[in-house]
């Protein structure tokens, strides 16, 4: 016979509770939520997990501590994407454009990403910031072409053509 796997029971506490955490965040009560979060890391630390506790600080404009979050999610698991391209707009909240590309650049090549379109995104903001217009407007297309509903992508992208018209 098999023998159980110990871990099973904290990663299924864990995921529980980021589940929970994550409803809290979705319904503004973000002191419900990062502490959750942090009970889901306490329990069995994950990438999201992480992440999640950081995107709940950035929305308090807490950036320095969502930036360490993010760093956290990426020493524990390099191949998760949100947390390179969730740290590169908090870089760019703080105006720190140039720090803010090489983490953006990591975003779209992540093994373990489903929302490539925001990295590009990001990157058409940061290369608009630079007047680099045709790499912004390269980034903005490759972002709607990733996910056509997306519409700060599209806005932007229309934005920039009428500009340039």
């Amino acid at each position: 016979m098999a023998e159980a796997d110990p871990s099973a029971a904290p990663r299924l506490k864990a995921r529980a509770l980021f589940k929970r955490a994550y409803k809290a965040q979705q319904r503004g009560r973000l002191d419900d939520a990062a502490r959750l979060y942090k009970e889901s890391i306490q329990t069995h630390p994950t990438a999201e997990a992480y992440t999640y506790l950081g995107w709940t600080h950035a929305y308090r404009r807490e950036y320095e501590q969502a930036i360490r979050y993010c760093k956290l999610a990426i020493d524990l698991d390099p191949a998760f994407g949100n947390a390179y391209n969730d740290l590169g707009a908090y870089l760019i909240e703080r105006s720190e454009w140039d720090e803010a590309e090489p983490w953006l650049e990591a975003a779209t090549r992540a093994a373990r990403y489903v929302s490539y379109h925001l990295p590009y995104y990001n990157l058409g903001r940061l290369y608009e910031h630079r007047f680099q217009f045709d790499r912004a407007e390269a980034a903005y297309v490759r972002s709607t072409r990733l996910d056509p509903a997306f519409k700060p992508a599209r806005r932007a992208l229309g934005m920039l053509r009428a500009r340039r018209n």
